[in-house]
């Protein structure tokens, strides 16, 4: 039960899993994600990446550009959750069709 419990204390809210699916593919900045991620606000992206961050499910690269820049990626730990993030994918478009019809 205790692994369960921080599995989904890792991943858990709104957000967190679809910034995953976002970074999946490629790394990418903020603005990207904030983006790609339709609804989250500045402030929610930015609290959500550092909790990823935590639980070492994504990094942050910094660039010494002008102004500086920081890219984020999946970590290797990050990419374990590849089959879950499928799964989910998968199962919410089967849903998606059960439920709406489209």
């Amino acid at each position: 039960m205790l692994s369960i419990k921080d599995a989904i204390e890792a991943i858990e809210g709104r957000w967190k899993v679809l910034i995953l699916f976002a970074l999946s593919e490629k790394p990418k900045r903020f603005n990207q994600i904030s983006k790609e991620v339709n609804g989250i606000t500045d402030k929610t992206l930015s609290k959500e990446l550092k909790s990823l961050e935590t639980n070492k499910l994504i990094r942050r690269d910094f660039y010494n550009t002008f102004p500086p820049t920081a890219e984020y990626s999946i970590t290797p730990h990050g990419l374990s959750l590849e089959k879950v993030l499928d799964e989910l994918h998968f199962w919410g478009l089967l849903h998606r069709h059960e439920v709406i019809g489209k």
